[in-house]
């Protein structure tokens, strides 16, 4: 490629992230209809009130509770929906049926909003609660309309069970499969085992979970977690463990904590972008990739607080060389950078190329923020490092397609 087309194919670029030509409300529009054939997972919590329900939304997501409860959104008239990291960037949805036990629940609403969404029910109860009667019937009518689904049993609060306020968790993690070990209190295992009584006929999982908070002192503060995330990463084989952990290495090597904000709407925008490139048209996909990109930069820009120049995003881009999308060069020499635009692997590489603009984008405010000078080369390295990271992190999410 030549240095004047080369120069071209950036400015192209570059001017669509700084303005792309696709209206927000377009975008909105083209990426839902897209993700409707790879949809965003739901994880439906069912369950009492002060069961722990947005205990293991905090716990996944590393969330605040303030985060929690304002982002939750009503969906249907029993239950409210949690996009995280925000609507406009989900990859996880949490579904948090309300008011169960204050009154008779039917399903079929929550049911419905539910229908062809990827899945794990999973039933919170209170490890020493056994008024589960409201829980029961609509566990029963949930399975039985879809019997294919995993549910996942979460007997949370164990402390509630333990034989004096002293006594802490028993380590190594004393629960494995329907095993219960003989070194927790008798009270606790009798009421888990009458708890796992009362579900049989269902194909249900069970874990056992304490989620607490610091200055409650039991150590640790997430005591169950690992348990919990293997059964998720069982049902739901999307890498949504490694997307939703903060990415911390990052902030401790760039000294910066706003790429910890950053990172879970990162990983969103990189998914929009690569579901976008699934579309077999790139006459079509290719504009709303760059929107769904510049909708990224100007995220991350709002995080930093600094302003996003027509300098930053080209250097930035340059760090791509070759390897980004030609926005300005046509749909044939689009083909030869991306090979099967249209297909799982072209959606994967969108992605993780997606994913390797934001952090570098990271890079570049972290260090103009911290006053440090910085290389084209050094923009380079990390932009070549986060598209392996992020074919890592999203391979899973795509799997699905090929």
């Amino acid at each position: 490629m030549s240095w004047s087309i080369k120069n071209r194919f950036f400015e192209n670029w570059s001017n669509q992230i700084l303005s792309p030509k696709v209206s927000s409300a377009n975008l909105n529009e083209e990426v839902e209809k897209v993700c409707q054939n790879l949809p965003v997972p739901v994880i439906w919590l069912l369950g009492k009130t002060q069961s722990g329900k947005s205990s293991i939304i905090q716990a996944l997501t590393d969330a605040t509770q303030a985060e929690i409860g304002e982002g939750f959104r009503p969906c249907t008239r029993t239950a409210r929906v949690y996009d995280f990291p925000s609507a406009d960037t989900a990859f996880v949805r949490f579904l948090d049926t309300r008011g169960l036990g204050e009154s008779e629940y039917d399903p079929k609403e929550d049911l419905a909003w539910c229908q062809e969404k990827s899945h794990v029910l999973m039933v919170v109860i209170k490890a020493m609660d056994h008024q589960l009667d409201s829980i029961l019937a609509a566990v029963h009518a949930i399975y039985s309309a879809n019997p294919e689904w995993t549910i996942l049993v979460v007997q949370s609060c164990l402390h509630e069970g333990y034989t004096s306020k002293t006594m802490d968790h028993i380590q190594p993690y004393p629960f494995s499969g329907n095993t219960l070990s003989s070194k927790l209190p008798p009270d606790l295992v009798r009421s888990l085992r009458a708890q796992r009584e009362q579900f049989k006929g269902i194909n249900a999982r069970f874990v056992a979970l304490d989620l607490t908070q610091i200055e409650d002192g039991f150590t640790p503060q997430y005591y169950g977690l690992e348990a919990l995330w293997s059964e998720i990463e069982n049902a739901l084989p999307l890498g949504l463990r490694q997307m939703l952990m903060k990415n911390q290495e990052h902030s401790d090597l760039l000294n910066d904590v706003y790429v910890t904000e950053a990172h879970p709407h990162i990983i969103g925008y990189s998914i929009s972008a690569g579901l976008v490139a699934v579309t077999p048209i790139p006459v079509v996909s290719v504009p709303l990739v760059i929107a769904v990109q510049s909708k990224l930069f100007h995220s991350i820009s709002s995080i930093y607080g600094l302003p996003l120049s027509k300098r930053s995003v080209s250097e930035v881009l340059s760090a791509v060389g070759i390897g980004g999308l030609g926005v300005g060069l046509g749909v044939r020499e689009l083909a030869k950078l991306i090979p099967g635009w249209g297909s799982a692997i072209a959606g994967l590489s969108t992605a993780a190329m997606t994913y390797a603009l934001g952090m570098t984008l990271c890079f570049y405010y972290a260090k103009t923020k911290q006053g440090e000078a910085f290389t084209s080369e050094s923009l380079k390295n990390v932009y070549e490092d986060q598209f392996q990271r992020g074919r890592e992190l999203l391979k899973a999410r795509f799997k699905q397609e090929s």
